[in-house]
């Protein structure tokens, strides 16, 4: 794992509601980890989806490429893969720098 952070470029309007936006993803990876852990490859689908409508609505283009990948990998029921990009996805929110202009 790179500790280098990854910078994400916001609008400045979208300031105020970042810090929600974050902790709201923190607990889509608690919900990620938990679905993954039971197997519940329908409850996988439907935050990745989720995940893929609302990251490049708020500048977050990478969230949305993982929840594109994890719909899809749910959809195949591929398990050691949803585990590799769940992860992946939790290591990027650790990353995060955000810019707002």
């Amino acid at each position: 794992m790179s500790d280098s952070a990854e910078t994400v470029r916001v609008a400045r309007e979208l300031e105020t509601l970042i810090p929600t936006f974050l902790a709201n993803r923190q607990r889509e990876l608690d919900a990620l980890r938990v679905a993954l852990a039971a197997d519940d490859f329908a409850a996988l689908r439907r935050i990745g989806h989720s995940m893929k409508g609302v990251g490049a609505s708020y500048g977050f283009e990478r969230i949305s490429a993982y929840g594109a990948q994890i719909e899809e990998g749910a959809r195949a029921a591929d398990r050691i893969g949803l585990g590799a990009r769940v992860e992946a996805y939790a290591e990027h929110l650790g990353r995060l720098h955000i810019v707002y202009e």
